[in-house]
């Protein structure tokens, strides 16, 4: 079974997934993009050979009728587009974040789950290759028993995205109601919670505002900064937002009884930290400088051999989810992302932003 996918909401990130879903013929394929701005819709189904386009969903659910629709739409659309799409018999990709708040996912996702559809979120760094690889480290054993786990996640405010959101006082990123990090602590969080058992771990919040401007709305109390300390029963956790660290990093730090893992998603490492030296104090002092080359080198090594096979490239981790999630389709396995860690992530969002809310109020 080929698996017909329409795509609703034709900005920058659309185009990553029509890319991907057409490296995947046996698969899937395009039939249809729709958006509320008729050209946008246009724009990407001329430059994509796609067939249809539209700006009104309904029509498209009803002429081209799609198993499966991917929703890359403003947050807030979300679990009305969802709905619509699943009451269409669609199954459904959203991106992150699922919805704005805590009861509107689990609305969303127990929508889904009568309707008898499969619904998942894009949290494609779950799947990228260094995350992969790292599985297959904590399977071997190769760090014993999960003790602590960092998260870093860095952001350019002077970049072309947040640029747009600093220009922008009803840019919809503004409107979310933990506005900048509500559209980027899903990346870092999920990776966290991968370590934690609880169904609701503890975290506290302190959030930042460093930039200097100023303008007088809702922007300026948009933290750009924060920092997180996360508990469960057997884990601990620090997770880091950094709007202004650089370079604007982006890495997993996991720290086991038997050994330390630093995965690096900008540059696709994953290295050892190794055991301590039993040579001599100086030549002991020496050595690990070389063996952490060694370990970078063979990173390196296996990075070449992927893109020699066409396998190194940006999206790796959201072709490998869309994969997973269309085979879960076709053979009626569970969805590549659990509703349970959904709803993890959702709840450690909520308790984020009503603390960096409380903080607000404060600080007034």
């Amino acid at each position: 079974m080929t698996l017909k996918v329409a795509i609703v909401g034709c900005g920058k990130i659309a185009d990553g997934h029509v890319e991907e879903i057409q490296k995947m013929p046996d698969l899937a394929y395009v039939v249809g993009v729709c958006d509320l701005e008729p050209l946008m819709a246009e724009q990407l189904a001329m430059r994509y050979r796609i067939g249809a386009f539209a700006s009104d969903l309904d029509q498209l659910l009803d002429e081209q009728r799609p198993d499966v629709v991917h929703i890359t739409t403003p947050p807030g659309s979300h679990a009305a587009i969802a709905k619509r799409a699943l009451d269409a018999g669609c199954h459904v990709f959203v991106e992150k974040p699922l919805t704005p708040t805590l009861a509107a996912t689990k609305d969303l996702l127990e929508y889904a789950a009568r309707s008898g559809r499969k619904l998942t979120i894009g949290y494609t760094y779950l799947f990228d290759p260094p995350a992969q690889d790292l599985r297959k480290l904590l399977a071997q054993g190769a760090l014993g028993d999960v003790v602590h786990v960092e998260s870093f996640y860095g952001y350019n405010l002077r970049g072309p995205y947040g640029s747009a959101i600093l220009a922008d006082p009803e840019h919809w990123v503004v409107k979310l109601p933990g506005q900048l990090l509500h559209n980027n602590l899903d990346h870092l969080l999920n990776k966290l919670l991968e370590f934690f058992e609880d169904d609701a771990p503890s975290v506290v919040a302190r959030g930042l505002v460093r930039r200097s401007e100023r303008f007088g709305d809702a922007r300026d109390s948009m933290f750009d900064e924060l920092r997180l300390v996360v508990t469960g029963k057997e884990t601990t956790a620090y997770g880091t937002f950094s709007s202004f660290a650089r370079p604007a990093g982006h890495f997993l730090r996991v720290y086991g009884t038997k050994n330390t893992a630093h995965v690096d998603f900008v540059s696709r490492t994953v290295t050892l930290e190794g055991a301590s030296s039993s040579l001599p104090s100086a030549i002991g002092r020496l050595v690990p400088a070389f063996e952490m080359a060694a370990r970078f080198a063979r990173s390196g090594l296996t990075n070449a051999l992927r893109f020699a096979r066409s396998d190194f490239h940006f999206f790796s981790g959201l072709n490998y989810l869309f994969r997973r999630f269309y085979e879960s389709i076709r053979d009626g396995t569970p969805p590549p992302i659990s509703q349970r860690d959904i709803v993890r992530v959702a709840t450690l969002l909520d308790s984020i932003f009503l603390q960096l809310g409380e903080a607000k109020e404060v600080a007034r």
